[in-house]
């Protein structure tokens, strides 16, 4: 089974603050949510997202404070599935978008890497590897920076699910 990370962006008169709500919006497939919400902009997440967390927040312990670094991939505010098994969504309010969106268009990447580079090497653990691994950390960082941006620049609040 593949776990995919999944942001989708909400404008917030069209947010519903339940796990039902939240259930459909993942559930949709790409037309429907467009036509619910107006607008579609989705960021996935492989099973690597733990490493991009990593990536932002640094090597555990040491953890950044609470605040823009924290919420870029696995911040936000839970809400509950009505099933206690399944994870939880995660919701950012339109203010922290924009926050984060600020935190990731003025972050150095290489300054991300450089920091986390130890950790996010390890399972690979072949030096040759690293401009591959490099690369596909990169492309996430812009990615990211980019899904971030445009929520920002709409408004919208994000909402964040673990999907198998």
């Amino acid at each position: 089974m593949s776990l995919y990370f999944h942001l989708r962006a909400v404008p917030p008169p069209a947010l519903r603050n339940s796990a039902p709500w939240f259930q459909r919006l993942f559930e949709d497939d790409w037309d429907t949510v467009r036509e619910r919400i107006g607008r579609h902009r989705e960021e996935v997440l492989d099973k690597l997202y733990g490493d991009v967390e990593l990536l932002y927040c640094g090597v555990p312990p040491n953890h950044a404070p609470e605040g823009p670094r924290t919420n870029v991939v696995l911040g936000g505010r839970p809400v509950f599935h009505d099933d206690p098994a399944v994870p939880p969504f995660l919701l950012l309010t339109a203010s922290q978008v924009g926050r984060v969106a600020g935190y990731l268009r003025s972050t150095d990447f290489d300054g991300l890497w450089r920091d986390a580079r130890p950790q996010l090497l390890r399972p690979y653990d072949m030096p040759e590897t690293e401009p591959v691994v490099r690369g596909m950390f990169a492309a996430t960082h812009r990615d990211l920076t980019a899904f971030y941006e445009r929520a920002a620049e709409y408004g919208d609040a994000v909402v964040k699910w673990l999907v198998a």
